[in-house]
């Protein structure tokens, strides 16, 4: 069934039914995503209060056939947030559903609505002296409804897990505007089909996620933060194994920095202070966090001393204040933002099996040199095999002097990935950027039974339409 652009009549049908500040047109703030890959249009904007309101914008948008597009904190990579074409959509902002409902320290559970920054609930729980694990460099501005819709990693998945790993309950609007009262705090809950794993990762194409009890964590008593420069990714691999042997799930973050991106922050902000005066080529980020009556330095100074034993590291800084592990983490932080500065040809989110990554990081050079001589910034989340592999052209050059290989570059990477048996969207979801790379990679049963799904809960196709699946695929004929 088609969908219907955004008119006065279907604007009217809505002033009629909610409060008169709800609504407004969308200006350039939800039309713009941070890569700058996707624009959208000038439409209407909604603001709701509360799930009610929510509820009724959904019903009666199915009722008019107009598509729905969510929108949180607009960080999202992968162009989810903004519809570019088709039907003109309504744009529905959960901005004003930030109220973090109840804390239960006891239970270490946390309950929010969908618009809370992560990074406010993040101190509503410092607050109760627990810890909400998910740590992402947009935290200032990412909001939980859309780290849930998008299963957002960061870099403490390691230790903690996903989003998803984070969720015990959902409250959510169905596509029909029914409201799912699903905001249980319970860890076992055997009663059928688990909606709130189906919704999570979906995108807002199944859904609108409007509020969830999180799951917390005891905060650690100590934390320590070190970098070690180890002779290539394989010794990485093997120091992170080393590490986990002696300190189990301690091991809160393990991040690979390539010198290629720390000489890549050097040239652009040089007033973030390195650990080392030359970059070294491969070095990586650890972090523990210890229970009560261990001494992070002593556990890392072990940590080193079996790994140089070993032939794993060749030098290493262990941080010997909190301000320090801040810096240390500032250069991690900021490695995208140089990447930006200097301007990449391609960006990739890919993830392989953890022994698989030094092969894959091998591989991938071979394949981009048969393309073209370019830079490789190849870095990220290596304790979850999460990695960034991002492609630039030669000093000098400017990426736009290789638009006509970007396809190539991202195609070989991506075919790469699968070939190791990975996966081409590994944090930042598939959105409207990675559709075709869904159609192109998805196993055939999963696809069918995410088309099967999606037109069963989602008849009219009114659920953020084009995104993840193609617009209109999963509607029966």
């Amino acid at each position: 069934m088609d969908l219907k652009d955004v008119d006065s009549g279907f604007e009217e049908a809505l002033r009629a039914q909610l409060p008169e500040d709800v609504l407004r047109r969308a200006g350039p703030g939800y039309l713009e995503e941070p890569r700058g890959r996707f624009h959208g249009r000038e439409t209407l904007v909604a603001l709701p209060r509360g799930v009610e309101e929510v509820a009724t914008l959904v019903r009666l948008a199915g009722a008019a056939r107009v598509g729905v597009v969510p929108y949180g904190g607009g960080t999202g990579l992968v162009g989810g947030q903004i519809s570019p074409e088709g039907p003109l959509p309504l744009l529905l902002s959960l901005e004003r559903m930030t109220a973090i409902r109840a804390v239960y320290p006891e239970e270490n559970v946390l309950i929010c609505e969908a618009g809370a920054v992560l990074a406010d609930v993040q101190a509503a729980a410092a607050e109760a002296e627990r810890l909400f694990p998910l740590s992402l460099a947009s935290e200032g501005s990412a909001r939980i409804g859309g780290n849930l819709a998008t299963n957002a990693g960061g870099t403490a998945v390691l230790r903690y897990g996903n989003t998803r790993d984070l969720c015990l309950g959902l409250e959510a609007v169905l596509p029909d505007g029914q409201i799912w009262n699903g905001l249980k705090r319970l860890r076992k809950d055997n009663t059928g089909y688990d909606l709130r794993h189906l919704l999570i990762g979906s995108e807002g194409t199944l859904g609108i996620i409007t509020a969830a009890a999180l799951r917390l964590s005891p905060q650690p008593s100590a934390r320590g933060t070190a970098v070690f420069v180890v002779p290539d990714p394989a010794a990485a691999l093997s120091l992170l194994a080393l590490a986990q042997g002696r300190l189990g799930e301690m091991v809160s973050g393990f991040e690979l920095l390539s010198g290629q991106g720390l000489r890549f922050l050097a040239e652009t902000m040089p007033e973030v202070r390195q650990p080392f005066a030359a970059p070294p080529d491969w070095s990586v980020l650890i972090e523990v966090g210890l229970v009560d009556g261990l001494d992070p330095q002593a556990a890392l100074e072990g940590v080193f001393e079996a790994a140089l034993a070993a032939d794993l590291v060749l030098d290493g800084v262990i941080a010997q204040s909190g301000q320090q592990a801040d810096a240390f983490w500032a250069v991690r932080e900021n490695i995208p933002q140089a990447n930006k500065r200097v301007g990449a040809v391609i960006s990739s989110d890919v993830s392989v099996p953890l022994g698989a990554i030094p092969a894959f990081i091998a591989a991938g050079t071979g394949e981009i040199a048969e393309v073209g001589a370019f830079r490789i910034n190849c870095f990220g989340h290596v304790g979850d095999g999460n990695l960034h592999y991002n492609v630039f052209p030669l000093a000098g050059a400017r990426a736009s002097d290789h638009a006509n290989q970007r396809a190539e570059l991202q195609r070989r990477v991506h075919d790469l990935a699968h070939r190791f048996g990975g996966s081409v969207s590994a944090e930042h979801g598939i959105g409207r950027l990675k559709v075709e790379d869904l159609e192109r990679y998805g196993d055939p049963a999963k696809l069918s039974a995410m088309r099967a799904i999606k037109a069963a809960l989602d008849p009219l196709g009114i659920m953020n339409p084009g995104a993840v699946l193609k617009a209109g695929a999963a509607l029966p004929t």
